[in-house]
């Protein structure tokens, strides 16, 4: 499958269902869920997991991410020192919506003690189904960019 159509799944140990919930229900879109784990719920640390997700959308491997910890916070932050990544946490489908087509973010952080299956599901769609706008938002986005250094 083309790069394009690829998104990296990662998590910590306590959103390894979620995780799983969310491989099946993009591949039922038509995406390749590349899930690089972890495969099992002993206790792991979210910042290595967000970072190997971010690594695999940096460098082109996959167009999207979706990562997840327990509030969605910790594994974000730690996504977002990687060069190249604008990731966000949403907990509804107007925010998810609109850090791709405001934002032009490549990743989307869940909280899986914040969200329920279906309202994730139905954020993940949002976030997958939008574009980003260019325009003004481009020059915002090439503001953000330029902090990277």
């Amino acid at each position: 499958m083309t790069t394009s159509l690829r998104i990296a799944l990662s998590s910590d140990h306590a959103a390894i269902d979620l995780r799983q919930a969310i491989a099946k229900h993009i591949a039922a879109l038509g995406w390749e869920a590349v899930d690089i784990g972890p495969p099992t719920t002993e206790s792991t640390h979210y910042p290595k997991h967000g970072e190997a997700a971010a690594r695999l959308v940096a460098s082109g491997d996959c167009r999207r991410g979706n990562i997840l910890c327990g509030t969605g916070q910790g594994i974000m932050m730690a996504a977002n020192k990687v060069k190249g990544i604008r990731c966000g946490v949403c907990s509804d489908t107007f925010s998810a919506r609109m850090i791709r087509e405001h934002n032009d973010a490549n990743m989307l952080s869940l909280g899986v003690r914040v969200l329920d299956e279906g309202l994730a599901l139905d954020i993940v769609d949002a976030f997958l189904a939008a574009q980003f706008e260019g325009g003004r938002h481009a020059t915002r986005v090439d503001m953000i960019t330029a902090l990277e250094g």
